[in-house]
């Protein structure tokens, strides 16, 4: 790609991306290209990936966020495959509008980076309660805002600020699997290649410690170091631009409420375009019994069969 352009929702700074490719060392004439090449015919040749044409701007994204390396893309696009074929629940083409409880969990990625190029995402749990699914169905409408940062975003990772300042925290947990989380942070770590900068909790409840001792469970040590606990905003904005942040969260953006339901990507990722582009990256899959394995052809640390996966 030549340039970056704005869209509906995601905005870039200036010079993003002649940033992210010096970073890389990829800002050469043809360096770029030359590594999507690579990537490319690496694709071509794996016979059991389902899909292998894949649009040359969402590899030189897939190369950007694997910073800069096409074995750690090659990694990546081969991880994201498997986990639609082990993980269908998570995935597949849903009008997540129709689960009305969603909005006690608005949850959003913001339009601006920051200065040095990471994109925030943040999540207010307002839950009182969780309804059969409500769940589910929260990480299913997160992938699908995975894809789309996949697709459109160019960015140096995320921050993640998590507002449980209104939430039953009691019930939260409960309602929490971990084994489930744990598959969500690896799909998101490993298949989507999200690099986590820090993780922003937000609450002034004592009861914030059992979320935190939830998270070293399922978290790596070098993510779980990473994790601030802030009683006010003020205290977040010290970590965090504010300008970039919703109305409600100090900001100058659209409250978060706003953004999560009424334009921004609850309609976006649910129609036209974007919906048929879902539908055809859903079919980017594995067939495992096509599977060349080999020492470092391994998913979720076993063999790259599903006859001998076991992850429960």
């Amino acid at each position: 790609m030549q340039s970056l352009k704005n869209d509906s929702f995601l905005e870039y700074n200036p010079d993003t991306l002649q940033f992210l490719r010096e970073q890389y060392n990829l800002d050469k004439p043809g360096e770029i290209q030359e590594a999507i090449d690579l990537l490319e015919e690496w694709i071509k040749k794996q016979p059991h990936f389902r899909k292998k044409d894949f649009p040359r701007d969402y590899l030189e994204r897939t190369i950007i966020i694997s910073e800069g390396s096409v074995e750690r893309a090659k990694f990546k696009l081969d991880r994201i495959c498997t986990y639609r074929t082990l993980y269908p629940n998570y995935f597949g083409v849903r009008d997540l509008r129709e689960c009305e409880s969603l909005k006690y969990l608005p949850n959003a990625f913001m339009r601006k980076l920051t200065k040095e190029h990471y994109r925030t995402y943040v999540f207010k749990n307002k839950a009182k309660i969780y309804p059969s699914g409500l769940v589910d169905s929260l990480y299913q409408f997160f992938f699908m805002q995975c894809e789309y940062i996949q697709a459109y975003d160019y960015c140096n990772g995320l921050v993640f600020i998590l507002d449980f300042s209104e939430a039953n925290i009691m019930e939260t947990l409960k309602a929490c699997n971990m084994s489930e989380m744990q598959k969500v942070i690896v799909i998101m770590k490993e298949g989507y290649g999200m690099r986590i900068k820090d993780v922003h909790l937000l609450s002034q409840s004592k009861a914030i410690d059992a979320i935190i001792s939830l998270f070293k469970q399922v978290f790596s040590a070098k993510l779980a170091a990473r994790v601030v606990v802030h009683k006010t905003l003020d205290s977040l904005h010290q970590y965090v631009p504010q300008e970039i942040l919703p109305k409600d969260y100090g900001g100058n953006e659209k409250p978060l409420q706003e953004l999560y339901s009424k334009c921004d990507f609850l309609d976006i990722i649910n129609e036209g375009e974007f919906l048929e582009y879902i539908k055809e990256m859903n079919e980017a899959t594995t067939n495992e019994e096509m599977r060349i394995l080999t020492d470092e052809n391994q998913v979720l640390g076993v063999p790259g069969t599903f006859r001998t996966l076991s992850v429960d």
